[in-house]
């Protein structure tokens, strides 16, 4: 039962271990400029909830259960966090996210506007604490930026379901001869650009496209476009209801990586990511050497290894 006091003890344990882990990672994160991490991923099974660090402020994410959905729980862990880290109540930013929700990765809860600027390594993002489910910038994919960013110098990049273009960011600073970034949002794209030109890499070389991404790949394969590097990481479920569209990640990630391969240069890669926690790849047959590479882009901050799963395609086949 969830009384005042069951609800105390839980939010002086989850306090605890937050406290713990910030003490723990606080001085090596800030030695890497790393301004965005994970604090707390679920770590005591009775409290469903993440912590997300963002330079300054914190991001507390409930998982939420009808058995457990309590108007006094939240506002105890918000407090709680707030006196763990030592910061304002001000700066916790309370989400609820209700698991086997489809559709919603672009959600809009709040219309503050307010965009925190936010450093990873000598990159810095721009992102919204309060208007979204998600915040701009996915922290847990900080390492696959950096692997997109080692194969990117003189490279062509294609970014498909682009959100707001971190990995475009990442590829340019990494020496990319172009960028091209796909999102059906205008709003995401507009962030992707000033995700740029906070980092001073804006320019005529990077292009927008605001469309379904498999549209665009049927226009870019009939116009001749290829590339030599590309990020993919489509929801795992959305539908466009005026275009009678739905695009589901376990049905539809083969003929989208296929239509992808279509617009690579012949030793082009790509890598494919998701997040979906029951995800079963058909990968077999494509014209690519294929690796999964989860286990090397999961940051030591999450403790959570199926946060998401990243795929290496190499289409340069071995002879």
């Amino acid at each position: 039962m969830n009384t005042p006091e069951a609800i105390q003890r839980q939010a002086d344990m989850f306090g605890n271990r937050v406290r713990k882990t910030f003490r723990h990672m606080r001085k090596a994160m800030a030695r890497a400029s790393i301004e965005a991490y994970r604090l707390y991923d679920r770590d005591i099974p009775e409290l469903r909830l993440v912590v997300d660090w963002y330079a300054g402020h914190a991001v507390l994410g409930e998982y939420v259960r009808d058995q457990t959905d309590v108007p006094e729980f939240l506002p105890a862990m918000a407090k709680a966090l707030a006196d763990a880290l030592e910061i304002p109540l001000t700066h916790i930013h309370v989400k609820q996210r209700r698991t086997g929700a489809r559709g919603h990765r672009y959600e809009r809860l709040e219309r503050k506007g307010e965009r925190l600027e936010v450093r990873e390594g000598d990159l810095t993002f721009l992102c919204n604490l309060d208007d979204f489910i998600d915040t701009g910038l996915y922290a847990d994919h900080r390492l696959t930026r950096q692997l997109v960013r080692d194969e990117a110098n003189g490279a062509d990049f294609l970014n498909l379901y682009s959100y707001t273009g971190a990995f475009t960011v990442a590829a340019a600073k990494g020496g990319a001869r172009a960028t091209t970034s796909v999102d059906a949002s205008q709003q995401y794209l507009d962030w992707a650009r000033d995700n740029l030109e906070q980092n001073g890499l804006g320019g005529p070389q990077h292009t927008f496209a605001a469309i379904d991404a498999l549209q665009w790949l049927d226009w870019a394969r009939r116009a001749g476009h290829r590339f030599d590097l590309a990020w993919v990481d489509p929801p795992s479920y959305s539908a466009n209801r005026a275009q009678g569209r739905e695009f589901d990640v376990l049905r539809d990630h083969r003929a989208l990586l296929e239509a992808t391969i279509e617009v690579m240069q012949p030793d082009g890669i790509i890598f494919f990511s998701t997040n979906h926690q029951r995800f079963v790849p058909d990968l077999e047959g494509l014209p690519a050497t294929v690796t999964d590479i989860s286990a090397q882009t999961l940051p030591v901050d999450y403790r959570n290894q199926h946060v998401h799963r990243v795929w290496r395609l190499n289409l340069a086949l071995p002879v």
